[in-house]
């Protein structure tokens, strides 16, 4: 089966990006060096073509008790053009996928999915509709997207994009903006831990839009290799990595965005029974002495005897440190635990550190 391609995927030929397959689609991974792209967005700006995304828009008169449902966090009463962060979760706990909402309007929720689970999230919501008096539709073939990110983003989309209204907009809020004749969404959020802008539109839209912050000489394409290196430097999980159908919120460190206070939700009972009991597992973070490179997959060893290994794994270019995330056993798993990390037929000792390895820098 042949990969899906975005709309803007001729355009990052013409570049000379490096095109790779990714959750079903073709994919620029780079353009020019992942660390002048990677630096571009904590230090200026960068664009990001993140069209293969999933969209899914629940409207009608049980639209909120269906995303109180289906959703870990808690979105009743909250303010027109909130957006939530938190995951859909089987019974069991393991999480189907983690996703954004957007509370637009009363009963009108935009929920954002990851693009490899699309098909599979879509199923799992639609199973858990029954019952509820819902006009729900898989937008996903109708949205483009661009991630607009660094400390100069709001500048370039306001002047560029002629996007004027993004300086009203705060962190983790969206709105419909009406513009060159269709409704866009325009949220303040991002994948990177730095302030920026995701735009939602035709692909028409979204290919103007791209021409034009191409053409302004004030932004950097970036691909979806220092999309990868900017959100594990702040603790931002991948689903895959750090979430998956046997990794729980919980385990991934994430029981903020699980409100238990609701009255239900997906495999609250499972979630809630965990964080009592404690997981047996828990994601964590580790920095290694050394600078050789912990990739996934690598074992993690206490005292000899593998307890875990790595989920994601890089030198880090805003620290300079090699740091890894890593599933361990809860018993390993408290800050300053001294561990060692098998790389090859070598060990590397590291120690329990923070899951962020660099300071977010969100506009509040």
């Amino acid at each position: 089966m042949e990969n899906k391609r975005t709309c803007l995927y001729d355009k990052h030929v013409a570049l000379g990006a490096l095109i790779s397959p990714f959750a079903g689609f073709d994919m620029p991974i780079q353009y020019s060096d992942i660390k002048e792209e990677h630096n571009a967005v904590r230090q200026h700006c960068g664009v990001f073509d993140v069209s293969h995304m999933g969209e899914v828009t629940v409207k009608g008169k049980d639209a909120e008790r269906y995303v109180q449902h289906i959703f870990t966090n808690d979105v009743a009463g909250a303010p027109d053009g909130q957006v939530f962060y938190g995951m859909m979760c089987y019974e069991n706990g393991g999480t189907v996928d983690d996703l954004l909402v957007y509370k637009m309007g009363e009963n009108d929720f935009f929920l954002v999915i990851n693009a490899a689970n699309i098909d599979k999230d879509w199923a799992w919501m639609q199973k858990n509709a029954e019952g509820f008096d819902i006009d729900l539709k898989n937008e996903s073939d109708y949205y483009a997207q661009l991630a607009v990110q660094g400390p100069e983003a709001e500048a370039v989309v306001a002047e560029v994009l002629g996007l004027e209204v993004c300086k009203d907009i705060a962190f983790y809020n969206a709105r419909r903006v009406e513009v060159d004749g269709e409704t866009i969404v325009l949220s303040r959020t991002g994948y990177t831990g730095e302030d920026g802008f995701e735009i939602y539109g035709s692909a028409d839209y979204i290919i103007r839009s791209w021409d034009k912050l191409m053409e302004c000489g004030r932004c950097l394409p970036c691909g979806l290799g220092c999309r990868d290196t900017l959100r594990f430097e702040v603790g931002l999980p991948l689903y895959g990595d750090e979430l998956s159908d046997d990794i729980t919120p919980v385990m991934a460190g994430l029981s903020m965005f699980c409100k238990f206070d609701k009255e239900e939700f997906n495999g609250k009972e499972a979630l809630q029974q965990q964080k009592a009991e404690g997981p047996k597992q828990r994601v964590v973070g580790i920095e290694l002495a050394d600078k050789a490179i912990p990739r996934h997959g690598y074992k993690v060893l206490f005292e000899g005897k593998e307890i875990g290994e790595v989920t994601t794994g890089y030198n880090s270019i805003s620290t300079g440190k090699s740091v890894c995330m890593a599933l361990v056993d809860a018993a390993h798993g408290k800050l300053g635990t001294e561990l060692e990390i098998q790389i090859r037929k070598k060990t590397f000792k590291g120690v329990v550190v923070k899951k962020r390895f660099y300071d977010k820098h969100y506009k509040k």
